[in-house]
């Protein structure tokens, strides 16, 4: 059975279970608990029916709403399949949400319950909800207390440990399901705010099960073998939320990361086949390996480049002598090899997506004989549009375009996007869905174009581009990926809307010696790749990087341009006097 005749998310799920549920097969692994957790699919399914039947009777109906606050774990995925069951609409957020934060969503989508980890998270949500004078019919805390925060509280635990007809509540759900179509609303993704204010991105069974079909063309590579996937995106981001379909639709292993810090550290553990992240980590990957490169001895770093130097050869299709060839293979061997077991051995491709992966740090991963496929999407596409394929990777361009996707660009080059992907709307906000939505057309607000080849290229955020006192068009993305190749520049953000130059915000280390000579000397050599128009003038250091805790960065790790200018505009106004 095709995706393409699937109705709704549900079934990819069952239909898998079909398949392993004879066999003691582990599906979950949480590597956040001093002891593994583990879940077959056999565990799984009961949990998901169990948790579905307690909904049921909150009365959770067709499109209402539950918000669902958690670290990345089993049971939110357990809890995303029992909502959908119910025919309900889940509404994730962040557990790095601020209490404001909070209140908003909860104001915005008015949610019939919460799903929520811990009694921490619940007390800062109760407090927003207090707030609005808001009231949740029921609530459920995935870490068992016996705390009284709320009254309504029900502990996971005790739902799952009730005894139920496991097959009579599968059919009663499948009834319930018949009336579930692709056109549904599945869940209500709140956007980053990276200009402001969140948006709630409601998102179809379709639109979603679209992406899960257009994924799975692009890792033909993987689809005949047991995969292992290594999840630590936050599954409240739609690129993870969205992830988890195609890693039920493979049927794969999943292992819960404990967190970024010791994320390289699981990939030894869990040895996963496809690795998916952003390309903030691939470019501090870099980085690492560079620094670690520089003890190394004069030998060790000439094999080190010799590998570089023949795998980008390989990777841009340039000729090599069968001498080089011979050298090549060698270097797979006591290099490269070396390299993916430190991932666990098994990798096959890292995706980025979620930004603007830079070229340099693409290549240099691909020629290591690390695959790096970079994608292009945003929430509002279920979201991905496209993706490099594995055997013709073109590292400048965000690769092809999704099976049944439609892609143009328009006169002034922002990309359009239609297709079943394309969100039903913004939640509660028709004006803000009339601005983005036009004639079936998603305007994505990134300016890109289309090779000859069909691969799509992004060259900048419409929203972003500095248009300085000339009126000239400057991208400050490029200029900031630049500066994120060189370790001792933690963080950037590029200044300069309608001013006579650029000056820039750099965020270094406090153990960093002679800082502001060593950052000068880098935005030399930066500037030297740059136009006149995109040269960096002046420039402020500071200490402190932007965090998702102070509201510079997004869940996802992008900068969050207002808010950085907010705090900073003062001071980088005064670098114009």
């Amino acid at each position: 059975m095709q995706i393409s005749s699937y109705n709704s998310l549900n079934e990819i799920f069952f239909l898998q279970f079909e398949k392993y549920q004879n066999e003691d097969h582990l599906f979950f692994n949480n590597l956040n608990l001093k002891k593994f957790q583990t879940y077959t699919w056999a565990d799984t399914n009961n949990n998901v029916l169990k948790l579905a039947k307690f909904l049921n009777e909150k009365k959770i109906n067709k499109g209402d709403r539950v918000l669902l606050v958690s670290e990345n774990r089993p049971e939110w995925l357990i809890a995303d399949l029992a909502i959908l069951l119910n025919s309900g609409i889940t509404v994730p957020n962040y557990t790095t949400y601020t209490v404001n934060d909070f209140a908003f969503t909860i104001n915005d989508c008015k949610p019939s319950g919460l799903i929520v980890s811990s009694p921490q998270l619940l007390k800062n949500i109760l407090l927003a909800a207090r707030k609005i004078n808001y009231n949740f019919n029921f609530i459920i805390l995935l870490n068992e207390t016996n705390e009284v925060v709320a009254d309504n509280v029900i502990n996971f635990s005790t739902i799952i440990e009730k005894k139920i007809d496991i097959e009579e509540t599968k059919i009663f759900f499948k009834k319930i399901n018949k009336s579930l179509t692709r056109k549904d609303p599945a869940c209500i993704i709140y956007t980053s705010g990276t200009q402001g204010t969140p948006k709630g991105v409601v998102l179809s069974h379709g639109g979603i099960l679209k992406n899960c079909e257009g994924a799975l063309e692009f890792l033909y590579f993987i689809k005949e073998q047991q995969n292992t996937f290594v999840t630590w995106l936050p599954l409240s981001h739609s690129y993870e939320h969205t992830v988890q379909f195609v890693q039920l639709s493979l049927g794969a292993k999943i292992f819960y990361s404990e967190s970024l810090d010791k994320l390289l550290a699981n990939l030894k553990i869990a040895r996963p086949t496809i690795m998916t992240a952003v390309p903030r980590f691939y470019t501090n990957l870099v980085n690492k390996i560079k620094i670690n490169l520089q003890n190394q001895s004069s030998f060790k770093k000439m094999i080190f480049n010799k590998t570089l130097e023949l795998g980008e050869k390989k990777i841009l299709f340039k000729k090599m002598s069968i001498f080089e060839k011979f050298i090549n293979f060698i270097l797979d061997i006591i290099v490269r090899k070396k390299i993916k077991n430190q991932f666990g051995g098994k990798i096959k491709a890292f995706i980025s997506g979620g930004g603007p992966l830079d070229y340099n740090v693409g290549i240099f991963l691909n020629s290591l004989g690390l695959p790096t496929l970079q994608g292009y999407g945003l929430t509002e596409a279920s979201p991905v549009v496209s993706c490099n394929a594995i055997d013709k990777i073109k590292i400048e361009t965000v690769g092809k375009i999704f099976k049944d996707v439609e892609v143009k660009i328009a006169n002034d080059g922002e990309i359009l996007v239609k297709g079943e992907n394309v969100m039903l709307g913004y939640w509660n906000n028709k004006n803000e869905t009339e601005k983005i939505l036009r004639d079936n057309w998603l305007y994505t607000g990134d300016i890109g174009e289309i090779d000859q080849e069909g691969y799509l290229k992004i060259t900048d955020r419409k929203k972003d581009i500095i248009v300085n006192a000339g009126g000239d068009n400057i991208a400050p993305s490029k200029i900031e990926n630049l500066l994120a190749n060189y370790p001792e520049i933690i963080q950037s953000y590029i200044y300069g809307d309608k001013k006579n130059y650029l000056v820039a915000l750099i965020v270094v280390g406090k153990e960093l010696e002679d800082r502001k000579n060593k950052i000068q000397f880098i935005i030399d050599k930066v500037n030297n790749d740059l136009s006149i128009i995109e040269k960096i003038k002046k420039f402020i250091i500071i200490d402190d990087p932007f965090t998702i805790e102070n509201e510079m960065l997004t869940p996802t790790m992008k900068i969050r341009r207002h808010q950085v200018k907010k705090a900073f505009g003062d001071q980088l106004e005064k670098l114009y006097f």
